[in-house]
């Protein structure tokens, strides 16, 4: 008989989650106990809200998470204008999308060439792997410069944005930065085409099985910043209905919470966007998908860095067509009057569907918030996916091996933790 305790431990995180470890037990070639255990700080952000006037929400929330700002904006946003009442006009939907693109661009960039790829082309960290793909980083770099900068042209600056408000944009971008950014974006296609072939080579698991995708989906255009709740198992519902099917829950091992799908795990982010919106891919980022040689729906998990590199394509593609045809308006925002009521948001942050409600009275000030990020919606299921990845891959495999095994399916889900999950380490007692 042989038992195994094995526990990887995350250093503390200033994001999301602060440190995270794996407990796992392992009895007569069974997993007795497995835990995904993420020590949470409290951060107390919903009740940072409570009392503050709806102008000030937008920079709040993007202090959440330093990686994706404007997916908590842009959540915000829509909820607020949502209890107002509020239709902030194509020019804002655009170009709201246009900013969003360049929040894709640098967390996709910085997961995929930096985070993830490590695992698969077997270094510890992408310093070795630079050594020996230099062009690969490179161009992972330049990707990830051009969203910070693309974020810069709406955003004032690319960490924690200000150029953001309820109703729009404090500032227009002038034409002319706007030539000057279309041109970086058609030289950037070239790098996004070859990463989609680079990223269908990768030598990455074949490892199956079965999930519930949850995602936006948007009646013309790939999923951004608008649209229904849907999934596979027949879910299609608008913002306001989540509540009805999704919930959270504490679990004893875990401060963070673990949200259910009609009391079941799911999965959100790029493989369930992708397989749940193939048909509102742009032609072109269809076409090259298409010839990557990877079929699509995909229950890989595996799959996601392909999904992601694919996006990069997308968002391209994406603030190349929305800038092509710019103005400038008259004003970059509407008027917004602020009214008692509830309103609701969610859009496509890189890692998942975010979900925001608030209550607000009549002198616009919030008297209550709900935000439900990526990351918790994904802690079920990156759970699930661990016990049955490690039960397949062997648990009679030595310490380093299921180090790396478990390391690597729980950086694949991007989650905020996963830039330290580099640094995981085993402590394995055997009996």
């Amino acid at each position: 008989m042989t038992e195994r305790s094995v526990a990887i431990h995350v250093p503390a995180m200033t994001r999301v989650e602060g440190e995270g470890a794996l407990r796992l037990r392992i009895e007569q070639g069974r997993i007795e106990e497995l835990a995904l255990d993420i020590f949470e700080p409290p951060r107390y952000f919903e009740k940072f809200l409570e009392g503050r006037r709806y102008q000030e929400v937008i920079d709040v929330v993007a202090r959440i998470c330093g990686i994706c700002p404007i997916a908590y904006q842009m959540s915000a946003a829509q909820a607020l204008e949502d209890a107002f009442g509020v239709d902030p006009g194509d020019w804002v939907r655009d170009m709201r999308r246009v900013f969003y693109c360049g929040e894709w661009l640098q967390s996709h960039a910085l997961h995929v060439h930096l985070l993830a790829a490590p695992d698969f082309l077997g270094f510890d960290s992408v310093v070795g792997m630079a050594a020996e793909h230099p062009d690969a980083v490179n161009r992972g770099l330049r990707l990830q410069g051009l969203g910070n900068d693309l974020i810069r042209l709406f955003g004032g600056r690319s960490v924690h944005p200000v150029g953001a408000c309820v109703g729009g944009f404090h500032r227009a971008p002038t034409r002319g930065e706007v030539d000057t950014m279309l041109a970086r974006l058609q030289r950037a296609l070239g790098d996004a085409e070859d990463l989609v072939g680079w990223a269908a080579d990768l030598p990455m698991p074949d490892d199956p099985q079965d999930f519930v995708n949850v995602a936006l989906r948007h009646p013309v255009d790939y999923p951004f910043a608008e649209g229904r709740i849907v999934s596979d198992s027949g879910i299609d519902v608008g913002a306001d209905a989540y509540e009805t099917h999704f919930a959270e829950e504490h679990r004893a091992h875990s401060t963070a919470l673990f949200s259910l799908l009609d009391g079941k795990p799911y999965l959100v982010g790029p493989l369930a966007r992708l397989n749940l919106n193939l048909d509102r891919l742009p032609d072109s980022s269809r076409a090259l998908l298409e010839r990557s040689g990877v079929s699509f729906p995909s229950n890989n998990m595996f799959h996601s860095l392909l999904a992601r590199a694919v996006e990069i394509h997308v968002a391209i593609v994406e603030a190349t067509r929305l800038l092509g045809q710019y103005r400038v308006p008259e004003r970059p925002r509407v008027d917004v009057t602020a009214r008692a009521g509830v309103g609701f948001g969610a859009t496509e942050a890189p890692r998942g569907l975010l979900w925001h409600r608030y209550e607000v009275d009549a002198t616009g000030v919030i008297r209550a918030a709900r935000i439900v990020p990526p990351t918790s919606q994904n802690q079920a299921r990156i759970e699930a996916d661990l016990h049955r990845s490690l039960l397949g891959f062997g648990l009679d495999k030595d310490d380093d091996a299921l180090r790396l095994r478990a390391e690597t399916v729980i950086r694949n889900y991007d989650p905020c933790i996963s830039c330290a999950t580099h640094f995981l380490r085993l402590n394995c007692r055997r009996r």
